[in-house]
């Protein structure tokens, strides 16, 4: 990730021509790392790596659909955590740890359990991250707000939807929920074609209306009154993120499962390299997740070949790590 980040645009000068400069020579870096990490995914197997052969029905029909699922669930994540984070005023918040995934993945473990495919799925998904966000925000509120309501409530609501998904899983005779084990630890090997077909669009909707609020977002960050005072309205703003962000949280789980940490982990790395102004950490977010979410994926289903280990243990050795590091940069910070 840490290279991934030095390719990320910045201005450092008053000078538009260097401006111009450095932001051209980033993005043209960024664009070229893009490009080694694509084509290093698509040529690496469990036998290593070679040049990759695009006929090849493997390639073709399996590691596409795959590499796509992955780049369209980290920049999912990404984006979603970068806006929750501004929502809650909470650089800790992440849509595993709110909630939001766990409620997106119950939604659809019920639309699984009636049989349901196609776009239900992630419509499904959507709508179930809509309603834990939802409940979230009135819970910490009933609790007096701040960092501490949100953390716990978070974990509560987590805890709850998990253990309902567990009793569902543990009593049902239906194989393809009793498949579903491996889907929720953030499995992007079963993602397809057709998944991708129903499930890329709402992402790309969720991401476009949180960049639209990336200046509400803004004036949000430094208190409801200030924001009033600056004519946004707090309760539109509250209410267009959390369905933007259910929409891309939505699309993501359809696709993986549930994956934590990447929507924390991302957006704060982002903003120590090109500062807190939110459409452009959405968008820079966006960008490093996606190709560290396809990064960790290849790794995962080389590292323990033949077994196709799920993204999301591997993340989840990688994302603890990336919470304590932050957690005690913040306590640092606010001694």
């Amino acid at each position: 990730m840490a290279v991934i980040l030095h390719a990320v645009p910045y201005r450092d000068s008053n000078s538009p021509h260097d401006t111009n400069v450095g932001f051209s020579w980033h993005t043209a870096l960024g664009v070229t790392i893009g490009a080694a990490v694509l084509l290093f995914a698509i040529g690496m197997s469990g036998h290593g790596w070679s040049w990759p052969d695009l006929g090849d029905p493997i390639i073709a029909r399996l590691r596409l659909p795959r590499i796509a699922a992955a780049l369209v669930v980290g920049m999912s994540l990404a984006t979603a955590g970068a806006a929750l984070q501004a929502l809650f005023r909470n650089p800790l918040a992440d849509p595993g740890l709110v909630g939001t995934s766990s409620g997106a993945a119950l939604a659809v473990v019920g639309v699984m359990a009636l049989g349901i495919g196609g776009i239900s799925l992630p419509l499904a998904a959507c709508g179930g991250g809509l309603l834990a966000t939802a409940l979230l925000l009135t819970l910490a509120r009933l609790m007096g707000g701040g960092e501490l309501a949100l953390l716990l409530m978070g974990l509560v609501v987590s805890s709850f939807v998990g253990a309902v998904i567990g009793i569902l899983l543990l009593f049902s005779d239906n194989l393809a929920l009793r498949s579903a084990m491996s889907w929720l630890s953030g499995q992007l090997g079963s993602a397809d074609a057709a998944q991708l077909m129903w499930a890329s669009p709402l992402a790309l909707t969720g991401v476009a209306m949180l960049l639209i609020l990336g200046r509400d977002l803004d004036c949000l960050m430094l208190g409801e009154d200030d924001a009033r005072s600056l004519g946004v309205s707090v309760s539109r703003t509250r209410l267009l993120t959390a369905i933007g962000a259910a929409l891309v949280v939505g699309a993501a789980v359809s696709l993986s499962g549930i994956i934590a940490f990447v929507g924390m982990m991302v957006p704060n790395a982002c903003a120590l390299v090109i500062g807190g102004e939110r459409r452009r950490l959405i968008l820079i977010s966006g960008f490093v997740g996606a190709l560290f979410l396809l990064l960790m994926d290849t790794l995962a289903r080389c590292v323990a070949w033949p077994v196709d280990m799920p993204v999301g243990l591997l993340v989840g050795f990688v994302g603890p790590l990336g919470f304590l590091w932050l957690f005690h940069r913040r306590q640092r910070g606010m001694s």
